[in-house]
């Protein structure tokens, strides 16, 4: 079988797309953002623009459930802005990973 979103073969029980997390049964649904072991993974374009507008409360470590990091960067305004620039140059780069350890997912 083969997904009607991207095109891509598929195993005939799928209910997700494994490739571009779109519902089969739904097609209209998109799950992309739960990996295909079922782990919630977070998108790049949310983190990156919460790093740029809100970096220096570490908004975008709480949205990736990094919570520790997240109110140490509360605290310390992101570091003064720096801890804030070096995540955001990290999310750029794609080596920003979530609390998980995961990479974030670029749709």
């Amino acid at each position: 079988m083969y997904c009607p979103n991207c095109g891509k073969q598929i195993d005939d029980r799928a209910v997700i797309c494994v490739n571009c997390g779109i519902s089969i049964a739904n097609p209209n649904v998109t799950s992309s953002l739960i990996g295909a072991d079922g782990i919630q993974r977070y998108d790049w374009l949310t983190t990156l623009l919460l790093c740029f507008f809100l970096g220096g409360l570490g908004v975008h470590s709480f949205y990736t459930k990094k919570t520790g990091i997240g109110v140490a960067q509360l605290v310390t305004l992101g570091g003064c802005g720096v801890w804030a620039l070096i995540d955001l140059i990290m999310i750029i780069t794609e080596s920003f990973r979530d609390g998980n350890g995961n990479a974030l997912v670029r749709r």
